[in-house]
């Protein structure tokens, strides 16, 4: 796994996270995620097989443990 983030340089330390999941126009919130992390800007770098059960829990292959409402907007400049 990557020890500084691509990005900023940062250092990634292996932690469990959420991520926001989208599989076409479903959203997914998929949580306890095994995951490389940066401290500095909070990049998430994951595992090949990690990413592929991901991708499995999105197409719905999975029961969801909760659901909530999000309220989407549209951006309007003042």
């Amino acid at each position: 796994m990557m020890q500084s983030c691509y990005f900023c340089k940062g250092k990634v330390v292996q932690q469990p996270t959420s991520v926001d999941f989208w599989w076409g126009d479903d959203l997914k919130i998929i949580e306890h995620v095994p995951a490389g992390v940066c401290t500095q800007c909070g990049e998430k770098y994951f595992e090949a097989p990690v990413y592929t059960q991901m991708e499995r829990l999105a197409k719905g292959a999975s029961e969801a443990v909760r659901q909530f409402t999000v309220d989407v907007v549209r951006y309007s400049a003042a």
